[in-house]
């Protein structure tokens, strides 16, 4: 088959993209895979790393902008329409994925206009504005939280999970480093977090006592990488600090604990990985919906729930203090999160996407199993 998988902007809408790469390829190594995004968000940086083609068209998200600006990315649209037809006349794809951000719109509209099957995934509880548009044109509808149902019509609509990448499905037996060292990882989203930067630091002055016993992995963004890099140095803490982390499975996995926001594909990634996290939502995300995410884990012991309007220093001190010295409980926390994860969504999602394009379940059935044996 060849498929266009269209959207992006951050890393939360566009590594579930890549894990349906991942996954379609896996399945038969012909299929051609094509990602169309915008030159501005970070499927242009990683799509390219991941070893897969990408398109850009121009298009640019509208919500919270002032009635000027509005006026001028509504003008944007009709190019947009035109790039999108121009990238599908030029594959001829057999099917077009919508992935949430506001670049999938033109190419899953103009994708349903011409006659192709076209499925979106929603990553989060609650809906994002582009997904809540497109359910009322796609053959399918893919959604991680139960809760998420009430939003899009039953009959099209399947429960998932949200798909990761295999850098995180595989590799579990792999030794941990620094096996002396309490591990931790912290993350602020794939732009990194000022708050969780800055807050770290603080937190630093109330882990002296423990500070030849732990390692740190910091990944900062960019605005923030010179500055959180120089005060680790002026700590004499074992810091490690990056504007980005490549191999982030492995830094999963190599993790004693992890503090970071709650995305929902965060959350996926957590919980396939069965690591125990300090959770803090970005408070202003779409509905609050980091704070559902990690309040899910919260209720069922898989993690820790800390708001950002109660976050400073010495109460993530505090939260990783209490788990350096009770190892027990982070074990208990990490099964608990195991027990949430759903490892087969991209396999799930990829079996529904050719019974869409094989609609008999002859051909359907050799589609699915052809390329596993």
């Amino acid at each position: 088959m060849k498929i266009i998988i269209a959207g992006g902007g951050t890393g939360g809408h566009l590594f579930p993209g890549i894990a349906l790469a991942e996954e379609f390829v896996l399945r038969d190594p012909k299929n051609q895979i094509l990602f169309v995004g915008t030159i501005k968000g970070l499927e242009a940086e990683v799509v390219p790393k991941s070893g897969y083609p990408i398109r850009f068209i121009k298009v640019e998200g509208i919500k919270g902008r002032k009635l000027g600006s509005k006026l001028r990315v509504a003008g944007k649209i009709p190019l947009s329409l035109l790039q999108s037809y121009q990238i599908i006349r030029s594959l001829h794809p057999h099917l077009v994925v919508g992935v949430g951000g506001y670049a999938s719109g033109p190419l899953v509209v103009t994708a349903w206009a011409l006659g192709i099957p076209t499925v979106i995934h929603e990553q989060n509880a609650y809906p994002g504005i582009t997904n809540r548009i497109l359910c009322r044109l796609v053959k399918r509808i893919f959604i991680s939280f139960q809760e998420t149902m009430i939003y899009f019509p039953p009959g099209k609509t399947r429960l998932t999970g949200n798909p990761v990448r295999r850098q995180f499905r595989e590799g579990s037996g792999e030794t941990k480093e620094n096996k002396d060292k309490f591990s931790l990882l912290l993350l602020g989203g794939s732009q990194g977090s000022h708050r969780i930067n800055t807050t770290m630091l603080e937190a630093l002055n109330y882990l002296r006592d423990i500070g030849q016993s732990i390692k740190i992995v910091h990944q900062t963004g960019v605005k923030d990488f010179e500055s959180v890099s120089r005060a680790y140095q002026a700590s004499g803490f074992d810091a490690e600090v990056k504007l980005f982390i490549d191999d982030i499975g492995r830094a999963y996995r190599q993790a004693d604990l992890i503090i970071c926001r709650a995305g929902a594909t965060t959350i996926a990634e957590l919980t396939v990985s069965r690591r125990p996290a300090v959770l803090i939502p970005f408070p202003h995300a779409a509905a609050n919906h980091q704070r559902f995410n990690a309040q899910t884990l919260a209720d069922k012991g898989a993690a820790e729930l800390i708001l950002e309007d109660d976050l400073n220093g010495e109460l993530i001190a505090k939260a990783i203090m209490k788990y350096y010295h009770n190892r027990e409980l982070l074990e208990e926390m990490g099964e608990r999160s195991g027990n949430i994860a759903h490892p087969q969504s991209a396999e799930e999602i990829v079996n529904e996407c050719y019974r869409l394009v094989f609609p008999s379940a002859e051909n359907a059935a050799c589609s699915v199993s052809g390329g596993k044996e």
